[in-house]
């Protein structure tokens, strides 16, 4: 093991990012690197609190010897802030944790001092800390190099008189960074659906703020395959793919994932082997989507209504502001299960996975994509609606649901109708195979994202 180079990684507080980061931690210390994990006070409490319930023995395989080590800074919030108020959350630790992760590499002494910071690119604040302390660093993103385009792509946009200098947009509806980049709408760009525009302009500037510190490092990495997105790596081709960023397959069932804000529920496994293969239609909507009520019970009627086998993951705070979620009278659910958090991953990997019912986050996008499974796209904010336009229309793996009325209430009729349609359809799961193929082949030996990672890793131990 090289103890000599000592690599800190830095996420973004939100689950995906932390996901993300934690497989290229995984990633960094198989290959003989120490690496110290800093999430926020807030979230490490949760993923410590997550895994608690191991015995030792699962403790010892799902560690598997990795120097891998769990610190945290505060995020600058109190106990009683929401976190998923990103303005909010935004100016918190722009005015908290430069100075705490300043303190904290500082506390590495000796042989141990961290030799280089890997941060994520909505962190990027932390290259001006390293810089500052004569550490080396990089940025990973953790959504897609489209998204990073966007981004990079903002001071064009605002020249050109599409978004204004709040990052706002001045033209309605659709608009192209590049012809070969799938249209983006002006209205779902990451910091547009968030908050009012008082909200929306603190997000956009903490954004801008990041990108600006990008020219102190020369490695911007993401959690992307080259044929995915041709057009976005073309166009910024600083941008290296180095995914899809998964953990090992063989990693055993029994244990738990690390990183994770929930207990994931391992006995999912069980019930999912007692199905036939190509069976169950996987629910999960990641770890920020809420849902109305009455959406909610549209959803679990509608799957009622398939009459086919489901695994539902409804988080507790499914509905927000601490109201408890509720099942609708009549609801029965035989024909399901539902969990409050699972390996998704894992269960995407299952042979009884027949699609995916996703929000479309960046991290279950490749997940699906990985496994070959197909997707039923239900986007909830932000990027989300760019990556369902991808998954539909671009890779053509998916198809996406179509509100009945003017509240955009999705109906249990429209539910049944398009898991008949994707599941009666041979092509999708033949293009979704044939797709995770292409992908995979990208962190198979000589694929261009195993040698971007090669790279890399040679750069990390000079």
């Amino acid at each position: 093991m090289s103890s000599h180079h000592h690599v800190l990684a830095l996420p973004f507080p939100a689950q995906g990012h932390v996901n993300c980061l934690m497989t290229l931690s995984k990633k960094l210390a198989q290959n003989g690197l120490k690496v110290t994990f800093v999430n926020s006070d807030f979230n490490h409490r949760r993923v410590v609190k997550a895994v608690l319930n191991e015995n030792e023995e699962q403790q010892q395989q799902r560690n598997e010897s990795l120097p891998l080590e769990l610190v945290s800074i505060p995020d600058g919030m109190g106990p009683e802030d929401d976190r998923t108020d990103m303005a909010k959350l935004s100016l918190a630790i722009l005015r908290t944790m430069p100075l705490e992760l300043e303190k904290l590499i500082e506390g590495f002494k000796g042989r141990d001092r961290i030799t280089c910071v890997v941060a994520d690119v909505n962190m990027a604040w932390a290259l001006e800390v390293s810089h500052k302390l004569g550490i080396k660093s990089a940025v990973i993103c953790p959504t897609s190099a489209a998204l990073f385009a966007l981004e990079l792509h903002m001071p064009k946009l605002i020249q050109d008189g599409v978004m204004d200098s709040s990052g706002l947009p001045i033209v309605k509806g659709e608009f192209q960074i590049s012809p070969d980049i799938p249209k983006m709408n002006a209205a779902d760009t990451a910091w547009c659906c968030i908050g009012d525009s008082e909200s929306q302009k603190t997000v956009y500037d903490y954004i801008a703020k990041m990108i600006r510190t990008l020219h102190l490092t020369d490695w911007w990495l993401c959690n992307t395959a080259f044929e995915l997105e041709r057009g976005a790596l073309s166009l910024y081709p600083k941008i290296l793919p180095i995914g899809p960023l998964m953990d090992n397959q063989e990693s055993l069932i029994s244990t738990r994932s690390l990183g994770q804000f929930w207990e994931e529920d391992l006995s999912c496994f069980k019930w999912l082997d007692q199905q036939p293969p190509c069976s169950v239609i996987y629910v999960a909507f990641g770890s920020f989507t809420m849902f109305d009520p009455t959406q909610f019970q549209e959803l679990a009627f509608g799957l009622e209504l398939t009459q086919r086998p489901f695994l539902w993951v409804v988080r507790e705070d499914s509905y927000g502001g601490g109201t408890k979620v509720t099942y609708p009278d009549g609801f029965e659910g035989t024909k399901g299960k539902i969990f409050k958090w699972v390996p998704q991953n894992k269960v995407l990997g299952h042979p009884a996975i027949a699609c995916f019912v996703s929000h479309c986050g960046w991290n279950s996008t490749m997940e699906g994509l990985s496994n070959g499974v197909p997707f039923l796209c239900w986007p909830y904010f932000a990027d989300q609606f760019f990556d369902k336009n991808c998954i539909c229309n671009d890779w053509k793996v998916g198809l996406g649901f179509d509100s009945d009325d003017d509240k955009g209430l999705i109906s249990r009729h429209e539910i049944k109708k398009k898991v008949d349609m994707l599941l009666e359809d041979e092509t999708f799961r033949a293009r979704s195979m044939k797709l995770k193929s292409i992908i995979m082949n990208n962190i198979a030996e000589g694929g261009m994202s195993m040698e971007n990672f090669s790279k890399f890793l040679k750069w990390v131990k000079l």
